[in-house]
């Protein structure tokens, strides 16, 4: 049974249950005054993944165990999920010391046809979707007359599935900046080996919407280049033929973030944080294409720091006569500006973007925006905005 729901039954204060495989604890459920507690152990680590919710007294409780997936639910509510890898040690016949009526059961989960907007809400500045799931990453862009934001869903402050972050992507859009729409979720993790989905970008090509991205594997080995695709622009699907890795002159475990750019000539680029091993310095890879399935690496970085800090979530906006090419170090962003599309980048008298944690832009209504997130106690936390326009020498004037 690889995919189970454990229910417990309602009407008990306190509902314990504990399983034990050779002397060992497999899986603890239990509850405290007024929040539940969950432990699922796996090969993968000796710690376990742990899960925790409000309850009050009579809640029925279910934990949904799956290979790729672990969620809470009192009385119906999702409280929790996690993700795991390996394998789970507890098995559903392993003997269970419990103070509580249960059943466990075969789980199967239907493919949901969810509509293109799931719901809605006002101001997404300072918003957060849910009490305990935070904003990461941003990754704006806009499409048919709105302003969309792609961003990753954190539940833990990065510290899910063993602090690998497990992140996902989110999708909201609005047409005036005040109604939002809530969108299916993007990419999501779909396979155990997953560690996290990083940020990416978004790009169109005819009918066709593309989301680029690196996937973080749990065994730290070179992170794939991946993508998934969609006709409608709110319903994505894994492109499972689609998977490259850098070669062996970057870092290959570092690479993430692509930055997917149509030049006006009809090239592809994409813009990829690593490291550049001879030299050990962060840089910016720089790879092209003619239809986006075959990549070629260019032989220099389009970007190279100073050190071996990695230049995070790049991004490249063409605006008025000028091209802005943005980056992030320790989270603040920085960006030069050219006449030309690629190289020549100039640095501004003030560098950095001031909208807070890695912001990435999209031009709206003749601005730019900048879409980043405010920290709470920890990675992740509040969506933040910061527009800008420029001046004749090109050079950000931030509002």
């Amino acid at each position: 049974m690889e995919n189970i729901i454990i229910s417990v039954c309602p009407g008990f204060s306190a509902p314990f249950l504990k399983s034990y495989k050779n002397g060992c604890t497999t899986l603890e459920l239990y509850t405290e005054k007024s929040t539940v507690y969950c432990k699922v152990y796996y090969d993968f680590s000796p710690e376990p993944l742990k899960l925790s919710g409000t309850y009050k007294n009579g809640n029925s409780l279910e934990l949904i165990l799956m290979p790729h997936r672990i969620e809470l639910y009192s009385d119906g509510i999702l409280l929790d999920e996690e993700w795991p890898a390996g394998s789970r040690i507890f098995l559903p016949d392993d003997p269970i010391e419990t103070n509580c009526k249960i059943s466990i059961k075969d789980y199967s989960s239907a493919t949901k046809n969810e509509p293109s907007v799931t719901g809605t809400f006002q101001n997404a500045s300072g918003w957060r979707p849910e009490e305990n799931v935070y904003v990461g990453d941003c990754m704006p862009y806009t499409d048919s007359g709105r302003y969309h934001v792609l961003y990753l869903k954190d539940r833990h402050h990065h510290t899910s599935k063993w602090n690998l972050g497990a992140h996902q992507w989110e999708h909201i859009s609005t047409k005036d900046f005040i109604n939002w729409d809530i969108h299916p979720m993007a990419v999501a993790i779909t396979d155990k080996a997953e560690a996290s989905i990083c940020t990416g970008s978004h790009i169109r090509r005819n009918k066709t919407h593309c989301l680029y991205y690196t996937v973080r594997t749990c065994d730290n080995s070179p992170a794939p280049i991946c993508r998934s695709l969609s006709y409608d622009g709110y319903h994505f699907k894994k492109d499972k033929n689609f998977s490259f890795e850098l070669s062996d002159k970057y870092d290959r475990v570092s690479a993430r973030d692509p930055k997917v750019i149509l030049s006006k000539d009809g090239l592809y680029h994409m813009l990829l944080t690593t490291r550049l091993i001879s030299e050990d310095k962060g840089c910016l890879a720089h790879l092209i294409s003619q239809d986006m399935n075959q990549w070629t690496e260019l032989n220099l970085p389009e970007h190279i720091c100073d050190d071996n800090t990695e230049p995070e979530c790049p991004d490249y906006i063409e605006y008025n006569g000028f091209y802005y090419l943005i980056y992030s170090l320790q989270g603040k962003a920085y960006y030069k500006y050219s006449s030309e599309p690629f190289g020549k980048w100039k640095t501004p008298s003030n560098p950095v973007v001031p909208c807070s944690s890695v912001p990435k832009g999209a031009v709206w209504n003749d601005k730019i925006i900048f879409t980043g997130f405010e920290r709470l106690g920890g990675y992740a936390g509040t969506m933040t905005f910061k527009s800008a326009t420029n001046t004749p020498k090109g050079e950000l004037v931030f509002d």
